[in-house]
């Protein structure tokens, strides 16, 4: 969706989530400025960038919304990563929990 679809509320949500995720090293001081954060970068926390990223994830299997023949896979080898590695997806529940939070 393009940024004039979003409403402010929208950016206060998205841009401190996204920041925490990408700027976790100097090289990208000039991003973290870009978005008004003048603060170190953040530390590369496993199990808080799972949060943050099922924060921001909320449709992680389409085909789950859309039925079985929907032609396309959102996140196929993540999804199989954490089948494999946890025995259910994870971050799919992660997402939902968060987007009740919401």
């Amino acid at each position: 969706m393009p940024p004039e679809h979003y409403q402010p509320a929208d950016f206060n949500f998205i841009v401190p989530r996204a920041l925490e995720l990408t700027y976790t090293s100097h090289d990208l001081l000039y991003w973290a400025q870009d978005l008004g954060y003048t603060g170190e970068p953040f530390v590369f926390n496993p199990e808080r960038r799972v949060i943050l990223r099922a924060e921001l994830r909320y449709i992680l299997d389409p085909a789950e919304v859309m039925g079985d023949d929907y032609p396309s896979e959102t996140f196929r080898v993540f999804k199989n990563n954490e089948m494999r590695e946890f025995g259910k997806y994870r971050t799919q529940r992660l997402a939902l929990e968060a987007w009740d939070r919401l």
